[in-house]
């Protein structure tokens, strides 16, 4: 009986050992670098150097440790005065330094020059966020950062999420469809995607979420 309980506790104390070094190696691996943190700093100061002005400063980096970028350090960014933030990262496919600047500046102006009629429409309790999916879109139109220009002047597509702590309701298409002919009559907006999403304040999906393209 001695021997099998010895095998038996041999065998948990194996299977302890393996369960805590995945654990100390999964902690380890979630916890960013010192050195590349302090690496794409040094690297983003120099491109903010040659290309941006001193309107913009480096606040903190980000490490993606989850695959969910196509980096996996980059530094982050704020312009001072209007305090929009990007990132700043090097891109293994054009093997430069790039930015989000132009992406994140854009979104920043649509979402407030849309968001009161929104919140008219959709009414107070509303949120909303705007994206463009080509965060590189400064250096696809060749944007210079401190002349950033306007998305009205390009064939742009953004993404506006607008979400309500409640149920879809009856009026919520016609309102959609009312939003729409806004962005595309006033906000000059001629491409987008507009999605409803229904999430209660804790986070619970209360609805499908559903949209249109225009």
């Amino acid at each position: 009986m001695n021997k099998y309980l010895k095998i038996t506790l041999g065998v948990l104390a194996v299977i302890l050992l393996g369960i805590g070094l995945l654990v100390v190696a999964f902690v380890l691996e979630m916890k960013p670098d010192k050195d590349e943190e302090e690496k794409i700093k040094i690297q983003a100061e120099q491109y903010l150097e040659d290309k941006f002005n001193d309107n913009f400063e480096i606040y903190d980096t980000l490490y993606d440790n989850m695959g969910n970028f196509e980096f996996e350090y980059a530094a982050k960014v704020r312009e001072k005065k209007t305090n929009t933030q990007f990132l700043v990262y090097y891109d293994d496919e054009t093997n430069q330094m790039v930015d989000t600047y132009i992406a994140d500046k854009w979104a920043d102006d649509l979402e407030t020059e849309i968001r009161p009629f929104m919140k008219k429409t959709f009414g107070e309790t509303t949120d909303l966020f705007v994206f463009f999916t080509n965060e590189k879109i400064g250096q696809e139109f060749s944007i210079a950062p401190i002349n950033p220009r306007s998305y009205k002047e390009f064939d742009v597509s953004p993404t506006i999420r607008i979400s309500v702590p409640r149920k879809r309701s009856d009026w919520d298409e016609k309102n959609l469809n009312e939003l729409i002919s806004f962005l595309k009559s006033e906000v000059k907006l001629q491409n987008g995607s507009v999605i409803m999403e229904y999430i209660s304040e804790n986070g619970v999906i209360l609805d499908d979420e559903w949209g249109k393209k225009f």
